[in-house]
This record gives structure tokens, sequence and C-alpha cells, in this order.
């Protein structure tokens, strides 16, 4: 089955910043109207990518949107699916370069997402040769851990070297566990990244009104209006 295009929620504005946000296994997380309705963000361009369907092995073979294959839930760390990883990796590279190509910096993209979507938004984001706005993951942990050292380049280390992480998770997540999340930040932090690492009491695997907040705050810092 052919990849679904993305949903596109253009700038109410003049189009000055794009925000790329990749949803979690078998589901969608289109947050823009909420801002749109708030009035937020009306220069940025919010794009939902749509995974292809595979069939994922955690759930017997099931065909179901997903970035990428889960072996098993108790060790998301472990068995990774690496060339579907990659293939996903390339494809967010791809919807990047498109922006710029549109006239929008990349310094004015931040890339992110919730659960699997944000796990391959922050390996997308880390290996991107364009220097980026910011990264964020909710719920969400580290892909191919082992070898990202090497995958990282001493030009696209330096393209993303500075670019700020932001990272929410709720500490009764039990699909993804709080210490893969604590684990994944301070593997980041030992690289060399700056990254806010957030913990949000009773929150299982889903999103949290206080852990938006926190998210717009960031995106509002990272993406600031231009007039």
């Amino acid at each position: 089955m052919a990849q679904l295009a993305p949903l596109v929620v253009p700038a109410l504005k003049k189009h000055t910043a794009t925000v790329i946000w990749a949803h979690g296994l078998g589901d969608s997380l289109p947050i823009a109207e909420n801002y749109r309705r708030r009035s937020k963000f009306d220069e940025v361009a919010f794009i939902f990518p749509n995974a292809p369907t595979i069939p994922v092995t955690v759930n017997f073979g099931m065909k179901m949107p997903g970035w990428y294959d889960i072996v098993a839930f108790n060790d998301l760390a472990q068995q990774q699916d690496q060339p579907g990883i990659h293939k996903s990796r390339d494809y967010f590279h791809s919807l990047i370069k498109a922006e710029i190509d549109k006239g929008i910096p990349s310094s004015r993209i931040v890339l992110g997402g919730f659960s699997q979507g944000g796990s391959i938004s922050i390996f997308a984001g880390l290996t991107s040769p364009s220097p980026l706005a910011g990264i964020f993951g909710l719920s969400s942990y580290l892909l191919l851990g082992d070898t990202l050292p090497s995958v990282l380049t001493q030009d696209i280390r330096a393209a993303n070297s500075s670019t700020p992480i932001f990272m929410g998770h709720g500490d009764a997540d039990p699909l993804v566990k709080p210490e893969w999340g604590s684990k994944t930040a301070k593997v980041l932090r030992g690289l060399g990244w700056k990254v806010d690492f957030n913990v949000y009491r009773g929150l299982v695997h889903s999103a949290d009104p206080k852990e938006m907040d926190d998210l717009e705050k960031w995106l509002i810092e990272r993406l600031p209006a231009q007039g």
C-alpha cells in the first residue's frame, strides 16, 4: 500500500516556520487545530506525516501505520528494525528538504512527535544534515543508540550540535518506560546536546495538558513570530 501524503495545516499568515509532527504506532496526533482556535503559531505550517502501513511483529504481524517494526515491548531498545528506521529517517529528511526548497530556513523548522513518532524524530533530527530550530519527543526513546556515535559524522554533528531537544514522559508509562526516556536524555547530554527532560506525575502512555503547555512554551521560544 502506498504511503499516504502528510496532512498539512497551512500558516494563517505569512509562512515563516514549519513544525513536522509525527504520530505514534497506529495513530495520529493532529494538535494544530487547538493552536488555531487560540490564535497560536499563525506563521507556522504544521505537517502531520502518515506512516506507511507495515506488519508489526509485536502485534502478531497485524498491519498498521508504523515508522518501523517493533519486535517486543519488554525492551524497545533491543532488536531494533534498522532498515525501517533508516527508511523513515530518510523520509523525514526529505520533508525537511521540501520545506527548505519552499524557502523556509532549516533554522525555522522543528521536528518532533509522540511515542514511535518522537523516537524517529529524535533520530532523524540528530542526523539531519541541516541545522534545525529544535527537536522534541514525547513518551519516546533513543533509536539505534549503540550505532549513533558512528552515524554522527563531523559534518552532521556540527549541523545540529546546538539544536535544543525537548522531551516529555509520564512516570506511569507502562509501555515506553520512563527510565528509557531518562536514559535517552542522559545519553544525549553525554554526547553534548542540551536536553530539556520533563516528567509528568501519574501520566501513562499519553499526552498531558501540562505537557502540551510546556511544549507550547518551548515551541514559542524556538519559533518566535517574525511579524
